[in-house]
């Protein structure tokens, strides 16, 4: 059975899961400047955002966060899915999890950045209502690798 619940960003769990999103993400992208933006303790903290953690039983299978920018928007963070548990639904449900915890902080839109060569993750937000967006913030030095994202919550 699937489950997804809060993790905190410093369990061995969740550092486990970002050491391999880091691997994986240094394979797609090995060119000298390649960039994982990082994710902060402060950005997950009460009232600024949430890391959640996929379970399929009692194993770990996945995690994501969402942290906010401004009083209306938050962006979706280190989303990963162990290869081996990709395909049973484990980023739909971090998502729909995700975008709960952005309406429980009063946002209204949803933003992201994921990489061109990320195909499944692409097609992942954009069946769940993401649209391209120009690219904003940290983002902007790396069009090349660089997609955003964002969805619109209140509709």
């Amino acid at each position: 059975m699937l489950t997804i619940a809060p993790a905190d960003l410093s369990s061995p769990e969740v550092v486990a899961l970002i050491a391999l999103l880091d691997a994986e993400l240094s394979e797609r992208y090995p060119e000298p400047g390649a960039n994982h933006f990082r994710l902060d303790g402060d950005d997950v903290g009460a009232g600024r955002g949430a890391l959640l953690i996929a379970r399929w039983g009692d194993e770990v299978v996945g995690c994501g966060a969402v942290r906010v920018l401004d009083p209306g928007t938050a962006e979706i963070k280190r989303m990963f899915t162990l290869p081996e548990a990709r395909g049973r639904g484990v980023g739909r449900a971090l998502l729909v999890g995700l975008e709960r915890a952005a309406r429980e902080l009063g946002v209204t839109r949803l933003v992201l950045e994921t990489g061109t060569r990320q195909h499944e993750a692409l097609g992942l937000y954009q069946s769940h209502g993401f649209r391209v967006i120009p690219l904003f913030g940290e983002y902007l030095d790396s069009p090349d690798t660089s997609v955003c994202m964002a969805k619109n919550l209140d509709g």
